[in-house]
Parts: structure tokens; sequence; C-alpha cells
């Protein structure tokens, strides 16, 4: 039975002066961006149908339109969903309710994927989802769906950390709480239906396997949620949970699918059922572009060799060899490299915003407590006011992990920079954070890291400024950029061997150490192995360390690195929107808002804040810097604009304190970024607090309508001048 919220087929129309079929490659374009099976074409005189089941196309009648009922079943028969049990599942419906949002077009997408997999009988599935596109409540959608079925009754929810299970049971699956439990200790209740537990409470600290408390067919339902980590390992001893619970339906979710000669996600869960990528969700407007700083220091290009018989702080006599880069906090610690690196960061925030949301990724922990302190030297104005202004977060530390909630609230101030090693590479849901600072190291293996640790920023919160982030390269990282594989399909390396535990007659394989190169326990691992030889670290001071040079690069709405400069860059994005002056300037004057318009530009990649700084116009308005930078119009600067209009006269048409309010109102304008007069919430501010409350403010005007009137009157005077 068909279900009205599931779309079928995408029509355009196009008047009689076209042919029938003259919009149906736009109609084609559009279904299959959103997964749509059937596309039309029509001029009023008829239609032209592209099934996409089929690849076929055909010509129709004006009355031959088939109905909704007709495509569900085309449809479900071509994807092999014909049994009634099949088609339960697959019209289940989604959860709908106040303040919960509807699904994005590529969350249905890979909902209904989902569900149709699991139609046709498939048990192992693979989502590819880039960090910020909600994974999580594409999860919950699939939960419910599943749910108002006899498929599914009993759901595991597996991750590694605790930040991921608490941020989850509070937020997408609220809804669920009154039938979800987390599994703690050794106390296994069956009364729930939804299980939120780590691998490692279910494994046992001593191997006690806690998970067999559960019967093997006890879960339906088992969703792996970052499942490039701890479980894509075949002789992972977190494999056993999901071997245990074979029988369940496994869902596998992660935005970066590990796929090395030792690990593969596509060998055990199949290839992805549905990709939606970083490349994806920047063209869409979803997620975040983003430019990159990369600093240059005398010692990274060149090296450090100390002199013959040198020894560390610690009275250790210095290997004599060239130290680069690779080697600098990991086995040689330079003080004066630390030093630096937090005076650029300091600098950067200082020219931009100093509470702007920062994680800095160091080498390991010792890195990160040494750079934490570095930060607090430099910004000792604002941590003398704001102790926790800085906060070392990584998994020893109690007290950085208690501020873990403070730094991802948008409302909260501090902590404003944050420095870790491993902890905060995936699942610390940062919105507003706006710059990425990377000084630790990527091996050959680092993509997956990389690309966790570039998606802390790709989230987009326009209520609070963030449409864009930064990224300050110290270690040369942003190379991984132009790599394939940062924005590619996921490709399978791993081959197994006959005698793989993965591949071996079907039996349970025996429980080996667990060997991921790169486990993720909720400690950090990024110390020295217990097992192995302690690495020897070097610390040396009074070394002439300097910036020697910096490149800015910015990467565009593909991921790809734009060469050109800032300005040309600027210009080609606005030109992309506005092709001419006169489309630009009926677009400002038309709308009484002109934030939007500028939002709407820094969505597109426009940036203008460091435009004008780079160019030393910081007086100048972002219309002014528009018109200038795109159409090669003679700028003005706010203090210009704001003189013109007084010189004209306009304001003696006021009287009284109505007058002084928009003097007032300018000399704001002439000083600030302000873009919309009318908005009266300026009226809030300090400079207008001499004239009374904003309900008198706007008497003196006859009330509010009259004051927007004047305001945008004025507003209309400022951008003729």
């Amino acid at each position: 039975m068909y279900a009205p919220e599931i779309p079928l087929a995408i029509v355009e129309a196009k008047d009689t002066q076209h042919t029938i079929g003259a919009g149906l490659q736009q109609a084609m374009g559009y279904a299959s961006s959103l997964d749509v099976p059937f596309a039309y074409s029509t001029n009023g005189k008829g239609f032209v149908e592209h099934d996409f089941t089929t690849g076929k196309e055909r010509t129709l009648g004006m009355d031959e339109f088939p109905t909704p009922e007709e495509l569900w079943q085309r449809s479900c028969a071509a994807k092999g969903i014909d049994t009634p049990h099949g088609q339960e599942i697959v019209t289940a419906p989604y959860y709908r309710a106040p303040g919960i949002n509807v699904p994005r077009y590529y969350q249905r997408i890979a909902v209904n994927r989902t569900l149709e997999a699991i139609a046709r009988g498939r048990d192992r599935i693979l989502l590819v989802m880039a960090t910020g596109t909600g994974k999580t409540y594409t999860a919950f959608q699939v939960v419910h769906r599943l749910r108002q079925t006899t498929e599914v009754r009993k759901v595991l929810y597996l991750a590694d950390r605790n930040i991921l299970i608490d941020q989850t049971i509070t937020g997408e699956f609220k809804p669920l709480e009154k039938v979800s439990t987390k599994v703690e200790g050794r106390t296994l209740d069956s009364a729930y239906e939804v299980y939120f537990s780590l691998y490692q409470q279910l494994v046992g600290d001593g191997g006690e396997e806690i998970f067999r408390a559960f019967d093997p067919e006890f879960f339906d339902l088992v969703i792996v949620d970052e499942c490039h980590r701890g479980s894509a390992a075949a002789d992972s001893a977190w494999r056993k949970v999901l071997d245990y619970f074979s029988n369940a339906i496994q869902l596998g979710m992660t935005a970066t699918p590990k796929e090395t000669k030792d690990v593969s996600n596509i060998d055990y869960f199949g290839e992805p059922i549905y990709t939606y990528s970083l490349k994806q969700g920047i063209e869409d407007g979803f997620l975040a572009p983003y430019k990159v700083i990369r600093p240059k220091m005398n010692v990274d290009v060149y090296g450090w060799r100390p002199e013959s018989g040198s020894v560390d702080d610690e009275g250790q006599e210095i290997e004599d060899r060239v130290y680069e880069k690779q080697d600098f906090d990991r086995e040689m610690v330079i003080r004066e490299r630390t030093e630096q690196v937090a005076k650029k960061v300091t600098q950067f925030l200082r020219e931009t915003d100093r509470y702007a949301k920062t994680i800095v990724f160091c080498v390991d922990i010792d890195h990160a407590e040494r750079m934490r302190q570095a930060l607090v030297n430099e910004n000792s104005d604002i941590v003398t006011e704001h102790p926790t202004y800085i906060m070392r977060i990584t998994g020893d530390s109690q007290e950085g992990k208690a501020q873990l909630d403070n730094f991802m609230d948008p409302d909260e101030k501090c902590p404003a920079i944050v420095t870790t090693s491993k902890l905060l590479t995936t699942g610390v849901n940062c919105k507003t954070c706006k710059a990425i600072v990377l000084d630790n190291l990527f091996g050959e293996q680092g993509m997956t890291e990389f690309k966790q640790i570039i998606g802390r920023g790709t989230r987009i919160y326009p209520e609070y400024g963030k449409l864009y982030f930064t990224i300050l390269d110290f270690r040369d990282a942003s190379r991984l950029f132009a790599d394939p594989r940062f924005d590619g399909e996921p490709v399978q390396v791993y081959e197994p061997s006959p005698g793989d535990p993965m591949t071996s007659n079907g039996d349970e394989p025996d429980s080996p150490p667990d060997t991921d190169p790169t486990p993720e326990w909720p400690e950090d691992p990024d110390e020295d192995d217990p097992k192995g030889p302690r690495r020897v670290k070097y610390r040396v001071h009074n070394v002439d360390v300097r910036v020697i040079s910096e490149r800015i690069e910015y990467y565009d709405d593909h991921g790809q690195l734009v060469t050109e400069s800032l300005k040309d860059y600027t210009r080609r994005n606005i030109l992309g929107e506005y092709d001419t002056l006169d489309h630009f300037l009926s677009t400002w004057n038309a709308e009484d808002r002109k934030q939007p318009i500028i939002d709407e530009l820094k969505e597109r990649g426009v940036f203008l804040d460091e435009l004008r700084h780079e160019s030393g116009q910081e007086q100048m308005s972002d219309f002014d810097l528009i018109c200038h930078v795109a159409f090669d119009q003679k700028p003005l600067t706010r203090s210009e604009r704001a003189n013109s209009v007084k010189k004209k006269g306009h304001l003696y048409e006021y009287q009284g304190v109505a007058r002084e309010v928009l003097e007032t109102l300018l000399d704001k304008y002439s000083t600030t970024n302000l873009v919309d007069l009318d908005d009266t919430r300026v009226l809030d501010l300090e400079e207008f607090r001499r004239f009374g409350s904003p309900m008198k403010i706007v008497k003196a005007f006859g009330g509010k309508r009259q004051y927007i009137e004047a305001a945008l009157e004025l507003e209309h005077e400022l951008y003729s001048a």
C-alpha cells in the first residue's frame, strides 16, 4: 500500500512553446538527486516518462498519467519489495512531532534505502554520511520506523565513548527515553526496548563478556556508531559483540569508513547503500566551507640539529641528528616552537573573535598540556577574569572533561579554546566551533583521523554567525585535502586470507588481543604503548624559532584548493549569485532586511571579513566591499556615506529626540558593520540608553511602524549616496 510521504515522481512543466520532452533532462536531474524512481516532462499536451528502474522512456497522453498506487507497485516490484511484510517495513511512518526536524532530502534517502535493504532481507548495512549531516538523527528515524513494524522490537546502540552515548540518549533519541536504558554495571534489565552501551561495558574490563547475559537472539537490530573504529578490525576484541548478536540486523554508520590492508568496513557490512559526502554537504549548504592558514616556521622547514654532545633540559644526551617537523613534540620538544604556535593562534583570534570556539589538536597529552600553558600565557588578560577560558580536554583530565559540555554549549563563552590529542577527534557536537588548529601528526593511515578532525568544524550554525570555519595548519596536514580518499568513495583494500577469523567456517573466532592500529578507548590512547619500549623525548629551550612565511588557501564548495587570490575568488563567488551590478542592486533595494543577502553570500564561500582585513579596508561596509570587488565600483567608507546623508539635510525632516536618535544611528553605522538599521534590537545598545527605553524611543517617531519606516528611509539614503 502506497505511503503518501514517500516521493515517487518529479514532474517538470513547461509552457506550450516547448516540446513535451523539453524538461525531461531537468526532471531526471532532480529525480536522480532525490532518489525518486520516475521523472516526467510536460507542456500541457502530454507527458514523457523516464523510468529509472528500467532505463526506458515512453510518451503518455494527458489522461494516461499513472496513479500513485501504480507507480508505487512498479517501484516495489523493481526493488524486489513485493511481499506484504516488505511493504509494511518500507511504508512505516517517520517520527513527527513539534520541535523535531523534518528529514532533509539525503537523510530521507538514507532512511528509505536502509528500510528497503531490510525489506529485501539484507542484515548487514553500511551508511556513510559526512560529519555534521545528522547520522544520529538518521539512526533515530530508522529505529522509530522499524519499531512500527513486526520486524524490530529490541534495539542495541553501540559506541565506544560515553559522550557519544550520552549525547544520543539526551539528544536525537530523547523521544524514546521511556523505553530506553544505558547498560551500566553487570545487571541487565530485559524490560527495556532500546539499549545503549559501550563496547567496553559489554566486553568487560577482564574479558568477562557481559554481553552473554543476553540471549543471542535478544536484539533484532544493532546500530554500530562510528563503525570505522574498534569493531572494524577482524581480530578486535570488540568484534565478538557483533558476532554474538550475528542474527540481528546490523547497521554500521560512519563518516569515514576504514579501508586498509588490515581493516575493512566493507568486508563486514558490504558496500555502502548510501554515501553523503563532505563535498555534497558543502554544495548543498548544509556544511560549512573552510579556509586554511599555513604558517611555516624555520625549524619545520629546515629542521633543527643540536650541537654535538648537547644535553637536554633533563640532562639527557641528545642524539646527534637533524630533527624535523614529524619529530617535534614526539621525540624533540622545543619550548619556543610551542610558544610560537600559541602566539600565532592568539594573533588569529585577536584579529577575528577571541571567544571563537577553537580546538587545538596536539601530538599527545604532554603536548596538549604544554600548549594549554603557552596559550594561557598569551591570553593572560582574559584568563585573569575567566580561568576556564583555555582548558585541556584529554582522557586523563577529569577537570577538562568536566568542561566539555560548556565548550559545546553555544551560550557558554568559556572554555573558548581547548587543547586535546585524540579525545575530541569524534563525537564532540560543537556546532559553533570556528577554528581548528592542527599541530599533530598524520601517518600513512591518518586519513580517517584527519577527516574526523575536519568534521569538528563543518557544522553550520547561522544563529551564532557560524557559516564557515578556519583551519590553522602547522604540520602541512592540509596536503590530505588533495588526496582522492578525502572525499571519494570508499574502496575495499582488505583481502581476507583463508585463515582469517572472519572467513573460518563461520565459527566464532578466538579472542586475540585488540590489535586495531588506532584503538580509541575513552582514555586517550595517545601515549607510549605500555607493552613496548618507552619513547625517548628530549626537551630543549633557547632555540631560535620564528614564522618565516604564511600562506592562506581557500577551499571552494567542491573541496578544491583555490589557487587564485582571495579577491578574485570572492569576485567569482559573488558573480555566481549576482551576474550584474543591476541584479545585485535591485535585490539589495528590494529587501528591507539586508543581512540575509550577506549571509547567503557567506554560505557560498564569500569571505567578506577576511577580504576586508587583508585589503586594509576596515572602514568599508559589506555593501561597498561587494560593489567594489565584484563590480569595480568606487567604494565609500561608512563614515563617508554617513556624512553624505547628513550634508543632504535628510535629518532636518525630524525634530527633537527623533532626529538625535537617527543621528546616533548614523554614528553607529559609521563605526560598526551595522547592516539593518531598522532592526529595533539596536535600540538596546548603550549609545541609545540616554533616550530611554526602546519603547520610549519609538514613541518619539509616533510608534514602532513609523520608527521602522524612518530607519528604512535613512538606510535608503545611505546606500543611494
